[in-house]
């Protein structure tokens, strides 16, 4: 007998809102019985029909809702929910390179499928998922005719689903580096040992924004493979691609030759220290990239995170010339909106300079995010002028 989930009186309601996890804690009674990982229906306190999804009893998130009506995921689910994904993407003019899935935002929690040209990347970050992971390639198979599926579930959130790391070829062959086309930019791509599944799609936009404010001299801080550093470079003097990594910098050099950019320099350190060594040379700078990774993954680093925020930012803002600007991003949903923009103004204040907000942006639509689930809301892109 499938599984029966009952919620305590008055758990339904975030649920019923849209959001698609049901904590273990929020239970009050489970019948009957079946394997982990299969498709348990969820009831409210009082026997309502809530939805279906996949339940792990090793997790904290017991069920993540996907279904909410009679449907099961036999058969041609998977296809069908997976094109209805792709087909709102293309709407909106994606093609070459773009989030095809973005979980729990697709109905398809704990499923990330990304789109690098000809090859796809997915990562599968529940149990229910994985165990269903050659049912979806096979749908992605029949939708993109790919020459590739790779597997990235190489992250740490899947030891709380009771699952090892994992990265292997799901289909077809997976060359070290993909092309792909971003903004008119070529990029090599790392699918197999790039950050997440090799590149940060869900700045694209904001990537191509950054061409109005880059003419002189750009210093991009924490630059990755160069997606700023590269649209930077299609209107700026110079740019300077700061990265710890080597690895990161190699690419930036690769991919500046690729598109023929004779205008990109790269500086390996670390960006904290970098910035404080710019202040101390009065070395200055017409726009600064700050786009570092994720500062806080869990909501006990908040205050070491925005210590560190608010560093880099002081930092940044005391090296950018009078009328330059700092386009400054986070990417931890911990960091939210209000507490980003707080940083900011302490900032601003501490470091003796006078700025205005010009634009304020967010993840690129391929990204889209719930109003229900703040987790789906995370990316925070600021434009400031230095005064």
């Amino acid at each position: 007998m499938a599984y029966e989930i009952f919620l305590k009186k008055g758990e339904e309601k975030r649920i019923i809102a849209g959001h698609s996890w049901v904590y273990a804690n929020e239970v009050s009674e489970i019948k009957g019985k079946d394997k982990n990982g299969s498709l348990a229906s969820v009831y409210s306190s009082d026997g309502r029909f809530i939805g279906k999804g996949y339940i792990n009893h090793a997790s904290k998130i017991l069920v993540r809702i996907f279904i909410r009506n009679n449907e099961t995921d036999e058969g041609e689910f998977y296809f069908n929910r997976i094109k209805e994904a792709d087909d709102y993407r293309k709407k909106l003019g994606y093609d070459n390179c773009y989030r095809v899935v973005f979980g729990e935002a697709d109905d398809l929690p704990a499923l990330i499928i990304d789109k690098y040209g000809d090859y796809l990347v997915m990562q599968c970050l529940s149990l229910g998922i994985a165990q269903r992971k050659h049912i979806i390639r096979d749908a992605l198979v029949k939708i993109f005719n790919p020459k590739g599926i790779f597997e990235r579930s190489d992250v740490s959130i899947r030891k709380k689903e009771g699952l090892n790391e994992i990265k292997s070829v799901l289909y077809g062959e997976i060359p070290d580096y993909c092309e792909i086309c971003e903004n008119g930019v070529k990029m090599l791509v790392d699918v197999k040992n790039g950050q997440k599944t090799g590149y940060f799609l869900d700045q694209k936009e904001n990537r191509y924004a950054v061409r109005r404010y880059s003419r002189g001299k750009v210093l991009d801080c924490f630059c990755n493979s160069g997606g700023f550093s590269l649209n930077a470079a299609t209107v700026a003097e110079k740019v300077t691609a700061c990265d710890i990594s080597e690895l990161a910098l190699k690419n930036v050099r690769d991919n500046a030759k690729l598109n023929g950019y004779k205008n990109v320099e790269t500086l390996c350190g670390d960006v904290f220290e970098l910035l404080r060594n710019f202040r101390r040379e009065k070395k200055f700078f017409d726009t600064v990239i700050l786009d570092p990774p994720a500062f806080c993954k869990s909501a006990d680093e908040i205050k070491d995170a925005f210590r560190g925020y608010k560093d880099i930012n002081i930092s940044a803002m005391k090296i950018i010339k009078n009328g330059g600007f700092l386009i400054t991003s986070s990417c931890s949903h911990y960091m939210t909106a209000p507490l980003f923009e707080k940083m900011l103004k302490e900032a601003a204040k501490e470091s003796g300079k006078r700025v205005r907000c010009i634009e304020i942006k967010s993840q690129a639509p391929d990204h889209p995010s719930l109003l229900c689930a703040d987790e789906t809301q995370y990316l925070k892109f600021y434009v400031l002028q230095i005064l």
